[in-house]
């Protein structure tokens, strides 16, 4: 008498359905970091922005508005980190600062990055769409 065989091999079926579902996972996972990453990145854009102007509205009576936007634009590189600055490339900063604005003027702070040519981590591909730019823009009364 010869022993039972197994018609139905299932022997390295875990593996096999493994190895199809790992690419879907991976680019999953992968997404979910990427746009977290990007979000994060995008509150601390706002973030900044809101600095900048609030640095330019408590800036010394009598100083010059140049003196005013610098401060703004230093303020805004040092709350935005991710080793981003207004110099950086892909970031445009721009500050405004309008003396015919309420009682003493306004600052106007304006922070574009182009995301899409200059993402802070590797993209996904086509597979986890990415915002192309980050613009936010804030604004102060002077005091």
């Amino acid at each position: 008498m010869q022993p039972a065989t197994r018609l139905n091999d299932d022997r390295g079926a875990a593996t096999v359905e493994f190895a199809a579902i790992l690419v879907p996972l991976m680019v999953l996972v992968l997404g979910i970091i990427s746009y977290g990453y990007m979000l994060s990145f995008r509150q601390a854009i706002s973030q900044a922005a809101a600095e900048g102007a609030r640095a330019a509205a408590v800036t010394p009576a009598g100083l010059p508005n140049a003196d005013r936007e610098a401060r703004a634009l230093d303020a805004v590189d040092r709350a935005v980190g991710y080793g981003v600055t207004c110099a950086s490339p892909g970031m445009t900063c721009t500050v405004v600062v309008d003396d015919t604005c309420g009682l003493h003027g306004c600052a106007f702070v304006e922070l574009d990055y182009d995301y899409g040519a200059f993402p802070l981590i590797p993209a996904v591909g086509a597979l986890v769409p990415m915002p192309d730019h980050l613009v936010y823009e804030a604004s102060a009364e002077v005091s």
